[in-house]
């Protein structure tokens, strides 16, 4: 029987041969916490930024900014060139396999994006890279990564772990916790890929190997754009998470976000009715100027600058 993501993501916690880049340090702002308790039924997280620490606080699929970034890239795509034994089945042009690679996923992910309301599913960009090179006979084990879909999810995984280390913000596990045992409704609203939560899962599972958020966080309630087909700021992810919400009677006047940008996550998030928290944790995720924060289109309900603090916001 295949493993599953899960346990593959697990798998690769367990290998001594595969040296993954760290997430980035903490860096807290010079900020003060702003409680406000608010009638709050549910709290939608974002998760990259504000769950999860990443470089640039959030997923990136091209050369990330910086001096580095081109070199950063193609080291992720020559890792998982090697790991799945690409190369034999890939043109012989001249340049590096990395070289090659990248037009391959430029233009699928370009493709996608358009079919894909700006967001692409990176397994599927990895699907068309892989049917491309199947054609030239590549193979693969079914037995162990199971159906192309399957493999390809493990590949994009796999890629992105290389691209951008990964880790949990200090109170991320107890947070959830927190509000499940609150009685509250929990989910996550981000620009995720369906990896997301494994990975987050993942990053829990660090400090705590027993954590699980699948008890926490419930399946309904987790809205990502690659599945959605739409990304953050646009409209259509917050009618998502507003139909998945009604579905369990809840309205976006009873929900509290979290986020960590004021134009991403808490701009839109007010102007569809939710109540709004910026996560003030880290200057590297952190997206929130004096002007903005000035702006009442853009100021959150609330501002914390622990995750746990959450709980104080319950009304």
């Amino acid at each position: 029987m295949p493993i599953s993501l899960d346990q593959y993501i697990e798998d690769l916690d367990g290998r001594k041969d595969l040296p993954w880049p760290v997430a980035p340090k903490l860096d807290p702002p010079k900020a003060k916490p702003h409680i406000t308790r608010l009638p709050v039924k549910a709290v939608l997280w974002t998760v990259y930024g504000t769950l999860v620490a990443v470089p640039h606080g959030e997923l990136v699929y091209e050369p990330p900014p910086g001096p580095l970034g081109d070199f950063v890239f193609e080291n992720a795509l020559e890792k998982t060139i090697k790991e799945f034994k690409m190369w034999n089945s890939m043109s012989r042009k001249p340049g590096k396999p990395s070289e090659y690679m990248a037009s391959l996923h430029k233009n699928a992910l370009a493709t996608l994006r358009l079919t894909h309301g700006g967001e692409a599913p990176a397994e599927k960009v990895w699907e068309d890279i892989v049917r491309k090179l199947q054609q030239k006979e590549y193979t693969y084990d079914a037995g162990l990564y199971g159906s192309v879909e399957e493999y390809c999810r493990k590949i994009a995984y796999f890629f992105h772990a290389s691209l951008q280390g990964a880790g949990a913000y200090p109170g991320a596990a107890d947070a959830l916790r927190m509000v499940a045992e609150a009685g509250r409704a929990q989910g996550l609203l981000d620009n995720g890929q369906s990896f997301t939560f494994g990975q987050l899962r993942r990053c829990l599972r660090k400090d705590d190997p027993g954590y699980e958020p699948n008890l926490f966080v419930r399946p309904e309630l987790r809205i990502l754009s690659a599945e959605v087909k739409a990304r953050k700021p646009a409209d259509g992810i917050w009618k998502a998470a507003t139909a998945a919400l009604a579905a369990k009677g809840i309205r976006p006047a009873e929900t509290l976000h979290v986020g960590s940008s004021l134009p991403r996550d808490i701009g839109p998030a007010k102007k569809h009715g939710f109540r709004t928290a910026l996560f003030a944790g880290d200057k590297n995720s952190l997206v929130a100027g004096g002007d903005q924060l000035k702006d009442p289109a853009l100021r959150p309900d609330v501002l914390l600058t622990e995750l746990t603090q959450v709980i104080e916001v319950f009304a």
